[in-house]
């Protein structure tokens, strides 16, 4: 808003504030003789309840923080008050003439000894929390304020911006990085520039291999038998069993040799039949040559 409509809204407000203490002076006026007041007093008092509005509503225009809170609770209590008192002058007639009983707000009587206690507590309360208003004001320092206002702005910024900070960097570590895409150059474009480097490929199958699980000695081994089964002992060789397994060197040497003792040492034990081993083939091939010569050399019995 420009200055001249800042000036047009503050003589506004002015006329407005002084043309309703004008309406509110009558009826004040009328509680105050009610309750005793002489005529200069009555003539004073919408000054010390009105008044004391306009300056706490001044009061909240200057300062911040708990001080500002303050005057508006004072600029409420003595609104209240006010439309109150004017609202019993306008129900109770009597207080319109000059001929009343001092001391009746109205007829019953609790809610009279209520409107009296209130009537003459405005001037004392008036005293005292223009008293607090008008220090808080002489004593407040707009740049103070200012400075702590835009203190705590910045330190709620900065809390902002970390939290920020800390959420970016976050979603940095538990995305994958991406980068965007880059155009290729005019060198790039060739097919000969399209072929991927010897560097490039060792690092692809070395990421690769980074990339598959390690396997223990006995996945490998089991592994290992059931491939071999059906080899024979020529095709158990330590440079097939690593193109086959995916392997090391030494480790398909060392599982060559355990393979060729596991079958050495399973030709070697001696085949079982209900519990009773079995003779080797050559002995008892030899057992039936000796009956068959010892047969061909006894005489032949003659009928």
């Amino acid at each position: 808003m420009n200055h001249k409509g800042r000036v047009t809204l503050v003589v506004g407000l002015v006329a407005v504030v002084l043309m309703a203490f004008r309406v509110s002076w009558n009826a004040l006026s009328d509680v105050a003789r009610a309750v005793g007041a002489d005529s200069t007093a009555a003539f004073l008092y919408p000054i010390v309840v009105d008044g004391l509005m306009a300056l706490a509503l001044v009061a909240t225009l200057v300062l911040t923080g708990n001080d500002r809170k303050f005057a508006l609770r004072v600029l409420a209590t003595y609104t209240i008050a006010s439309l109150l008192l004017n609202y019993v002058h306008g129900l109770t007639p009597a207080l319109h003439t000059t001929s009343i009983r001092w001391g009746r707000l109205t007829d019953w009587d609790p809610a009279n000894w209520a409107l009296v206690l209130l009537a003459t507590s405005l001037p004392v309360g008036s005293i005292y929390f223009g008293s607090d208003l008008v220090a808080k004001v002489l004593h407040h320092n707009p740049e103070s304020a200012d400075s702590a206002e835009a203190a705590s702005a910045q330190s709620v910024g900065q809390q902002a911006d970390g939290q920020a900070t800390r959420s970016r960097s976050d979603q940095a570590e538990s995305a994958p990085a991406t980068r965007p895409p880059r155009l290729a150059t005019a060198a790039e474009s060739t097919p000969a520039a399209r072929r991927p480097s010897a560097g490039r490929v060792r690092a692809t199958a070395k990421s690769s291999a980074d990339r598959t699980p390690t396997r223990t000695d006995a996945e490998v081994l089991n592994e290992a038998r059931l491939l071999t089964s059906s080899w024979s002992d020529d095709l158990l060789t330590a440079e097939r069993l690593r193109s086959e397994l995916r392997i090391g060197q030494r480790r398909a040497r060392t599982l060559r040799d355990q393979l060729q003792a596991e079958r050495t040492s399973q030709a070697a034990e001696p085949v079982a039949y209900d519990g009773f081993e079995a003779e080797p083939l050559d002995g008892l091939d030899e057992t039936d040559s000796q009956r068959q010569r010892g047969r061909d050399t006894s005489p032949v019995g003659t009928a």
